[in-house]
């Protein structure tokens, strides 16, 4: 058995000086935690938190036919996408299934970064290059020309205030913008997968230990610690937010996710997926597929990802992503239910945590939602 060296980021060394606990995340060694998961999860929710997404895969789409090219490969309407502005979208094979979910930002007239997850980089890096065949446009790996940075909570606009005279007021959520954060040539991008405000800064990998330092100095006042991927799941989930592999996976469509708002088929052209999916929005509209809920325990065991719910002594659905909510207290979980009880309050639900049915209580997704 020969196995495969993990790769690391650029800030490898740094969490390792912090004590991180590292762990193996789609062939990466990344942090898990550096203290408390819960101190970790709460920093974000209430003051600032750092994280090294280095792992995420950048695509870059370049060329006259790079909107076109984006339009036939992917789900969403990617040429309506202006300039310094980013959309959730995914790509989907022939049968509807979900290959990923990306953010692509439009960088230039003619000049896109698409974001895949780090486990799926090199299969969405495939299929566009594949899909690519005939249009005037070129795909090329950027996964080694990036680190990525983010910072999320309350406090993360004045904590990136002090370090850019970038217009950060001005940015909007899903936007970026080019910019010198503390010296160093990055593009600012409003996003993140916290539920939290927040930034992603892309910068050149020999940048980012200068950058991490220049952060955690400028955050030391506001409370900002370093975060790793144990509470960025947590606080995830509380935000409904998908994970690839749990909600959404090759045998589930878009429709089937819920998402079905990511498939724009009013764009012009043909796009991959086009005739299954026309076929999947028909289905849900005629016989609701399984809906993605939240699930909020009356006990204290936590659900996991794969466990049945129940109810009536009937397996009904099943848990997708499941942990303890540090903000609401109880385990939380998110699964797929039929529709007949997919309602708020609907009685009688439970999970089937090793024999036993704990009692659960159907809630509309998210957990939680940060006031504006």
């Amino acid at each position: 058995m020969s196995s495969t060296a993990l790769r690391r980021t650029a800030l490898d060394a740094l969490h390792r000086s912090l004590g991180a606990t590292m762990t193996d995340f789609a062939g990466w060694d990344m942090p898990l935690r550096y203290g408390s998961e819960r101190d970790e999860h709460l920093a974000v929710r209430t003051r600032a938190g750092l994280f090294d997404l280095s792992h995420m895969g950048e695509i870059t789409v370049t060329g006259p036919q790079a909107a076109q090219l984006l339009n036939h490969a992917l789900v969403g309407n990617i040429a309506s996408v202006g300039v310094g502005r980013a959309r959730y979208t995914m790509i989907c094979r022939t049968d509807g299934g979900i290959l990923d979910d990306l953010i692509v930002y439009r960088l230039a007239e003619t000049e896109y970064m698409v974001v895949a997850n780090a486990g799926n980089a090199q299969i969405v890096l495939d299929a566009l290059t594949e899909r690519a065949e005939g249009f005037d446009a070129a795909v090329r790996d950027d996964r080694d020309a990036y680190a990525l940075l983010a910072v999320q909570g309350p406090e993360s606009p004045g904590i990136l205030k002090q370090l850019t005279d970038a217009d950060l007021d001005g940015l909007k959520y899903y936007a970026g913008l080019p910019g010198t954060v503390a010296g160093v040539p990055a593009l600012i991008a409003r996003t993140g997968y916290t539920g939290e405000d927040g930034f992603e800064l892309f910068v050149k990998p020999e940048h980012a230990v200068a950058l991490w330092e220049a952060l955690t100095e400028a955050g030391a006042g506001a409370g900002l610690i370093p975060c790793g991927l144990s509470c960025r799941d947590t606080l995830r989930l509380e935000a409904g937010m998908p994970l690839y592999g749990h909600e959404l996976t090759t045998s589930l469509t878009p429709f089937d996710a819920g998402l079905g708002r990511v498939v724009k088929f009013e764009k012009e052209g043909d796009f991959v997926g086009r005739e299954a999916l026309t076929e999947a929005a028909a289905r849900a509209e005629a016989s609701p597929p399984r809906v993605l809920v939240g699930l909020v325990a009356e006990g204290r065991r936590v659900p996991r990802a794969g466990y049945p719910v129940v109810a009536g002594g009937e397996v009904i659905g099943e848990v997708t992503s499941g942990a303890p909510s540090p903000t609401l207290g109880k385990p939380i979980a998110m699964a797929y239910v039929d529709a007949a009880h997919a309602a708020p309050g609907t009685p009688g639900v439970g999970v089937d945590i090793r024999g036993t049915h704990e009692p659960y209580e159907v809630v509309a997704l998210p957990f939680y939602k940060r006031q504006k």
